[in-house]
């Protein structure tokens, strides 16, 4: 894809993955009663994500209890690559991302804990590697007492998407 006023990533995600020298992990399963992933239009919701690899949770604990914020950070970078995993299944691959609108990152914290920002900076810090500072989005970042399976974080995305053109059903004229 090429660039277009800020809004399109320049080499498209899979190949700026590529030259990072990042492979993605298996798509997350659900663990409960709902999809990874659902597309309206051009928006893609990716439910939030957690820092699972090979199925079990990389990182396990609380940000101010017996997590450092680079730990944080690394289960927010593994958070996201799950998301982007789960993208990639959505749409049979990455091209069709456009931009990411919104990035919401849950933390399981103290009560005193106060770096939230710089642990979201994980999954941010990926996602500026990927799509560029210059394709902007907002960000909601906040503690929360505990998130499911004891993870640390949760990592909840949503992107535009290009909306492919739609199938012809009309009969070609003789």
């Amino acid at each position: 894809m090429q660039a277009r006023s800020g809004d399109l990533i320049s080499d498209g995600p899979s190949s700026r993955l590529s030259e990072l020298g990042i492979v993605l992990p298996a798509p997350p399963a659900p663990l409960g009663a709902y999809v990874e992933s659902s597309d309206t239009g051009n928006l893609l919701f990716l439910s939030g994500t957690l820092p699972v690899v090979n199925g079990k949770l990389a990182i396990a604990g609380r940000l101010g209890e017996n997590l450092s914020v680079k730990q944080g950070q690394e289960a927010a970078r593994i958070a996201s690559l799950n998301a982007l995993a789960a993208a990639k299944l959505d749409l049979d691959g990455l091209d069709r991302l456009k931009k990411r609108l919104k990035l919401t990152v849950l933390i399981a914290t103290t009560e005193h804990f106060a770096d939230h920002a710089a642990v979201a900076d994980g999954a941010s810090d990926l996602f500026v590697q990927i799509f560029g500072r210059e394709i902007g989005y907002v960000r909601l970042v906040y503690g929360v007492q505990s998130l499911p399976i004891g993870a640390p974080v949760i990592v909840d995305t949503v992107f535009e998407i290009e909306v492919p053109p739609p199938y012809s059903t009309s009969k070609p004229q003789h």
